[in-house]
C-alpha cells in the first residue's frame, strides 16, 4: 500500500522529533517522512540531509503546502501549537500534535472544535498507554487476574524540575510556557492510569511550589523565578469506586523514580522503572496473584509489541505502536488513537486539578 506521508515542524537534530518521530517514519512500513521544518533555514537543511529527508522549509506554511505531506507533526513548544494546528487544519491535513495540545483549556476547545468543524483527523501525543507492559497489565486486570480492583498508588518523579537547567529549557519552570510538571510528566501518568482503572469522577489536589528558584547553569549562574509547582498530589475516586493517588515530584529520587501499584481482592501489579517519565521509561511488571507472598517479575508476551517495528528503542517505541494504529485509523475509517477530543477532556481535567488545588489553598 501507499506509505502515508508525513511532514514534522520542529525536526531539528537533537530535538524530541529526532528521538522519536523521525526513528519511527524511518522503521515504518505504513509511513514516509517527506518533509522538514525548523525556524532557519540552515538548520532545516542540516536535519534534512542528517534524517535523508527530500524537503526542508524555514516556514511551517511552506510545509504545511507540500503536496506529498499528508500528516503535519507539531512538535515544537507549546506556545506556537495554536497558530501552527490551526494553518494545518485549515489546510486540511491530518495533524499529529505533542501534547498538551494547547497553552490551556480556552485554546484546547478552540483547536477541537477547529478540527471537528473542519472534518480531519487529528492524533495527541499521550502515547504512554501503549508500552507493552502496561498493555499486559491492562489485560491481566480484565481478565480478572487480580480480581476487583480496590485501589492504586503512583510515585514518581518528573525528572528535569530540579534547581538548575540551561537558558533553552528555562522554560519548563514558567507556568505560563505550557511545559510543566502538572501538563508533562503528571498528567502522561494520569492519562495512562485513567485508560487503565478508568476516570477520576471525585478529585482533591494540592499543587505545591517546593523550588521558587532555578540556578541557569550556562548564563553565568542567572537565578530565575519559579511559577510552576512542582510538588503534585492527586487524590481521587475512579468510576468504578477503587481509591487512587498519584503524587508526581520535580527532580529526581535517590529512593525510586517510578512506582505504580494496582492493588485487587485478589492480586497485584506493580510497574517500575528509573525514569519517572511513564511514556518514555522502561517499565518492569511484577505480580503477585491469589496465595503469593510476594510480587515476582512477569515477562511481557511479545504480542503486546507486535505493532512495534524490530529495532526500536528508548522514546521511539511507544510513539511507533501510535503510529500503527493511527495508519490502521486513517485506512479503515476507525477512531481508537487519542485524538484532540481525547486531548481536551485531558485539559478539562488539568483544569479541574487546578480548581481543586486553589480551592484547598483558599481553605
Amino acid at each position: 500500500m501507499t506509505p502515508i506521508g508525513v511532514g514534522i515542524i520542529g525536526g531539528s537534530r537533537g530535538g524530541w522529533a529526532s528521538l522519536s518521530h523521525i526513528p519511527v517514519l524511518k522503521a515504518h512500513p505504513d509511513f514516509e517522512l517527506r518533509a522538514l521544518s525548523t525556524s532557519r533555514r540552515a538548520s532545516a537543511r542540516a536535519a534534512a540531509e542528517e534524517f535523508e529527508v527530500e524537503a526542508a522549509f524555514d516556514h511551517y506554511a511552506d510545509l504545511i503546502a507540500h503536496p506529498g505531506v499528508d500528516v503535519v507533526v507539531v512538535a515544537v513548544k507549546v506556545p506556537h501549537h495554536r497558530e501552527l494546528i490551526s494553518a494545518a487544519i485549515d489546510a486540511g491535513k491530518t495533524v499529529y500534535a505533542e501534547w498538551p495540545l494547547a497553552l490551556d483549556l480556552a485554546e484546547a476547545t478552540e483547536l477541537t472544535r477547529r478540527a471537528e468543524a473542519a472534518g480531519v483527523r487529528t492524533a495527541i501525543g499521550l502515547q504512554g498507554r501503549y508500552h507493552p507492559a502496561l498493555r499486559y497489565a491492562r489485560a491481566l486486570i480484565e481478565d480478572g487476574r487480580i480480581g476487583r480492583v480496590l485501589g492504586t498508588t503512583l510515585v514518581a518523579s518528573g525528572m528535569v524540575w530540579n534547581g538548575e537547567t540551561t537558558r533553552s529549557h528555562a522554560y519548563w519552570y514558567d507556568r505560563t510556557q505550557g511545559a510543566t510538571p502538572l501538563a508533562g510528566a503528571a498528567l502522561h501518568a494520569v492519562d495512562a492510569l485513567n485508560v487503565t482503572l478508568g476516570e477520576l469522577v471525585h478529585l482533591s489536589a494540592n499543587l505545591v511550589l517546593g523550588r521558587t528558584e532555578v540556578t541557569v547553569t550556562d548564563d553565568r549562574n542567572a537565578v530565575l523565578p519559579v511559577t510552576a509547582p512542582d510538588q503534585i498530589s492527586l487524590i481521587g475516586t475512579l468510576e468504578s469506586g477503587a481509591a487512587a493517588s498519584v503524587f508526581y515530584r520535580g527532580g529526581r529520587s535517590r529512593g525510586d523514580n517510578f512506582r505504580w501499584e494496582i492493588n485487587g481482592t485478589d492480586g497485584d501489579l506493580v510497574l517500575t522503572a528509573a525514569w519517572g517519565n511513564i511514556q518514555v521509561a522502561d517499565l518492569t511488571l511484577h505480580a503477585g496473584f491469589g496465595a503469593d507472598a510476594q510480587v515476582s517479575p512477569l515477562e511481557v508476551p511479545a504480542e503486546y509489541s507486535a505493532d512495534i517495528p524490530d529495532g526500536l528503542t528508548g522514546p521511539a517505541r511507544n510513539v511507533a505502536a501510535l503510529y500503527t494504529h493511527l495508519a490502521q485509523d486513517l485506512r479503515d475509517g476507525t477512531r481508537t488513537v487519542p485524538d484532540f477530543a481525547h486531548a481536551h477532556s485531558r485539559h478539562r481535567l488539568m483544569d479541574a486539578i487546578e480548581r481543586a488545588s486553589s480551592g484547598r489553598t483558599a481553605a
